[in-house]
């Protein structure tokens, strides 16, 4: 069962394109992360 899904996934900042057509999901129980230095773009869902 997915606990999250996402679908062509796409952010930006002005002019530049951080991120471009990300999918991914997410099952019960596993455990998953986003890397990556600061300022690249990341979400924080608290």
């Amino acid at each position: 069962m997915n606990v999250l899904e996402v679908k062509h996934l796409q952010k930006s900042f002005g002019a530049i394109r951080a991120v471009q057509d990300i999918s991914f999901s997410v099952q019960a129980g596993e455990v998953f992360t986003i890397i990556g230095p600061n300022g690249a773009g990341k979400l924080c869902l608290n």
